[in-house]
C-alpha cells in the first residue's frame, strides 16, 4: 500500500470517527434541552401552586386577588352593558332602511343628467341625491313611454318645487300632484294609494296620467291643460311654465330647444263656455301656490320660471 493509500484511509477514518462523535454530541444536547426544559415547566407549575397554596393561606393577600378580580369582572360588565342597548330603550337602529331611500349618486349620471340634476336641486333647495334618483327615474320611464324626461321633470318642477308630500286645496298630492282619489286606480299596482308619497310611484302614475291627457288633447300643450284641469278656460299660463321649465332643462341636458307657442288669451275662451269641464277626470291639479308651494324645506318658495328664451345666469356656471 502506497503513502497515498494510507493517508485516504486515514481520512476516512478521521472523518467518521468526527461524524459519529458530532451526532452523539448533538444528540446528548438535545436531550440535555428536553430534560432542562421539561423540569423547568415542572418547577413553574410547582411554582405557581406553591404560590396559590401561599395567597390561600394569607387572608390579606386573598382579599387582594378577590378585590382585583371583582373589578375586572365588573369593568367587563359595563363594557357589554356600554355596547349593548339599555333594557328600557328601545333599539331604532335598521340596516335595512338605506332600501327606502330615494336616492342616487350623481356621480353615477350620465353628463346630461347630472347637469339638470345639479340645476334642479340648486334651483328648488333640495338636495342633489333624491333629485338624482328622479332624474334617473324620469329618463327611464321617458324613454318605455316616449314622452320627453325633462317634460316630466318640467312638470314637477311647476306642480310641486320637488315637494314628494305636497298636497293642494282640492287634494291633488306629490311630486306630480296627481288626484290620488280620481286615479286611486293607477295605484293598485303599486300596493294602493298610501304610494301617491312614494316619489316614484308618483312619478310613475303621474306620467300614466300626461300620457293619457296628451292623447286626448291632440297636442303637448292642449295635454297640458287636460292635466292641469283646465282644458276649456284659462291655464293661468300653466303650459307656458312647463315648456319654459322644459325649455331650460333641454339646453341644460344639450338638448335642441323647443319652439314656444304663442300664449292664449287669459279670459275663458267663448266656444267653450258651453263643453263639460274636463276638471273631474282632468289628471291632476296644480299644488296650492303652482310653482310657489313650498320646497322639501318648507321654509321657502321656489323661483319663478324664466321667461321664454331667456337662461338663467347658473346655467352658464355648469358648463
Amino acid at each position: 500500500m502506497t503513502k497515498l493509500d494510507r493517508l485516504g484511509s486515514l481520512l476516512r477514518s478521521w472523518r467518521e470517527a468526527t461524524l459519529g462523535s458530532g451526532a452523539v454530541f448533538l444528540r446528548d444536547v438535545g436531550h440535555g434541552l428536553f430534560e432542562v426544559s421539561h423540569n423547568s415547566l415542572a418547577l413553574l407549575g410547582l411554582g405557581v401552586v406553591g404560590l396559590v397554596l401561599f395567597a390561600a393561606g394569607r387572608a390579606d393577600v386573598r382579599s387582594v386577588v378577590e378585590s382585583e378580580t371583582l373589578s375586572w369582572l365588573q369593568a367587563r360588565q359595563e363594557a357589554r352593558a356600554q355596547a349593548a342597548p339599555a333594557a328600557d330603550e328601545p333599539d331604532l337602529s335598521e340596516p335595512e332602511a338605506i332600501a327606502r331611500a330615494t336616492a342616487s349618486d350623481p356621480k353615477d349620471l350620465s353628463r346630461a343628467q347630472a347637469a339638470v340634476a345639479v340645476w334642479l336641486a340648486r334651483r328648488y333647495h333640495v338636495a342633489p341625491e333624491p333629485v338624482s334618483r328622479l332624474v334617473q327615474e324620469a329618463w327611464r320611464v321617458g324613454e318605455m313611454t316616449q314622452l320627453d324626461p325633462t317634460l316630466i321633470l318640467a312638470v314637477m318642477a311647476v306642480e310641486s318645487s320637488f315637494n314628494p308630500f305636497a298636497q293642494s286645496p282640492v287634494g291633488a298630492q306629490g311630486l306630480m300632484q296627481v288626484m290620488t282619489k280620481v286615479h286611486d286606480d293607477k295605484y293598485e299596482a303599486f300596493g294602493g294609494s298610501h304610494a301617491a308619497f312614494d316619489p316614484v310611484t308618483n312619478l310613475r302614475v303621474g306620467v300614466q296620467v300626461l300620457k293619457e291627457c296628451i292623447a286626448r288633447a291632440g297636442s303637448l300643450e292642449a295635454g297640458l291643460r287636460y292635466y292641469v284641469g283646465a282644458a276649456n278656460s284659462d291655464d293661468g299660463g300653466y303650459a307656458t311654465k312647463v315648456l319654459v321649465e322644459q325649455n331650460i332643462l333641454r339646453q341644460l341636458a344639450g338638448m335642441k330647444p323647443l319652439l314656444l307657442p304663442p300664449r292664449r288669451p287669459t279670459a275663458t275662451l267663448a266656444d267653450d263656455a258651453g263643453s263639460d269641464s274636463p276638471a273631474a277626470v282632468a289628471a291632476t291639479t296644480p299644488a296650492a301656490g303652482g310653482p310657489t308651494a313650498p320646497t322639501a324645506a318648507g321654509t321657502e318658495p321656489a323661483a319663478k320660471p324664466a321667461e321664454p328664451g331667456a337662461l338663467p345666469e347658473k346655467i352658464a356656471l355648469l358648463r
